[in-house]
């Protein structure tokens, strides 16, 4: 857990916004956001783009958490319950993992274990080219 705290603690953007890592494993990571008026759009909901950021930061530690680095080639997201206020957890598990593609989805839940949202992403590991981890 230790390297994806600390490849997490280099998302300026996910700590700016309020995200924090709560565990990890390899191909896993769980990630919370408490929410505050500045998460909010103009019908006082959790702005999509928030919600966005909290699958895409839990996503990206999990498919970076076996020390190979790797980045998102395809990702979608669907919103299935509008939230205004309360703690928001983001997990994410891999669904598939091969030497170059790895398949996840997140799920995001309020504090009542209510589906907020559904994330699905696709990363490319990257290697060098001799084949070795880069």
């Amino acid at each position: 857990m230790e390297d994806n705290a600390l490849f997490f603690s280099e998302d300026s953007f996910a700590r700016k916004l309020g995200i924090e890592l709560i565990h990890t494993t390899p191909g896993t990571a769980i990630m919370q956001l408490f929410i505050t008026d500045d998460h909010k759009n103009f019908h006082g909901t959790v702005h999509g783009g928030v919600l966005f950021a909290l699958a895409d930061a839990a996503f990206s530690v999990a498919c970076n958490s076996h020390g190979i680095p790797a980045v998102a080639i395809n990702t979608s997201i669907t919103f299935m319950k509008a939230v205004t206020k309360g703690t928001l957890t983001a997990q994410a598990d891999e669904f598939s993992v091969n030497p170059k593609l790895g398949t996840y989805s997140v799920e995001i839940t309020n504090e009542n274990h209510e589906k907020i949202a559904l994330f699905v992403g696709l990363a490319y590991r990257k290697t060098k080219k001799n084949g070795s981890e880069r």
